[in-house]
């Protein structure tokens, strides 16, 4: 497969919406989700070791990006038959077992996640205010190892620098988790 916006080629991939279910029930798209400067999409799931791994920084991060006005959402869209482990009724149970603040959404139809070009969890997505693609990487240099004083949020500081200063200047390393699993 070959992915239209990688982190050497964002491509002025623009934010497809959506308009899928939280774990309140409720229906979010894209307008609901975009904060004031800027919005980051994220694929997760709650089986995933990769996701499992980050997710005690992810959540702090999404706190952190929240306050600076940036939006975050979390989209799961494995087959949940397959996977019941990522049923709708455990990721509310992993939102609140973590703690995890921001919208965590379900894409049954698969459509978002292949919309997106979504390809692992986790897979992030850092767009500006406009929509446009500026972050497509990883959540930290620890990746799925636990984090030290020598930790990079690259995420974090991706979204932080084109706040800022209207670039993301850093190298954008690709995330690496387990593939999307994908109905058949």
């Amino acid at each position: 497969m070959t992915l239209r916006h990688t982190p050497e080629k964002l491509d002025g991939f623009t934010a497809p919406d959506f308009a899928l279910t939280n774990i309140d029930g409720q229906t979010y798209d894209l307008k609901d989700c975009m904060g004031a400067h800027g919005l980051v999409v994220m694929f997760i799931c709650n089986h995933c070791p990769y996701v499992i791994a980050i997710i005690e920084r992810l959540a702090q991060t999404c706190n952190r990006l929240h306050d600076e006005g940036i939006g975050c959402v979390a989209i799961m869209a494995n087959d949940t038959e397959s996977y019941p482990a990522d049923s709708f009724e455990n990721i509310k149970l992993f939102s609140e077992k973590y703690a995890f603040k921001p919208p965590y959404l379900i894409d049954k139809t698969q459509n978002t996640a292949k919309a997106y070009d979504a390809v692992c969890t986790p897979d992030f997505f850092g767009f500006d205010k406009g929509g446009l693609l500026q972050y497509r990487g990883r959540l930290d240099s620890a990746a799925n190892k636990p984090a030290d004083e020598h930790t990079v949020p690259e995420l974090l500081n991706a979204m932080l620098e084109f706040k800022n200063k209207g670039q993301v200047s850093a190298p954008q390393t690709p995330s690496m988790g387990c593939s999307i699993k994908w109905r058949t």
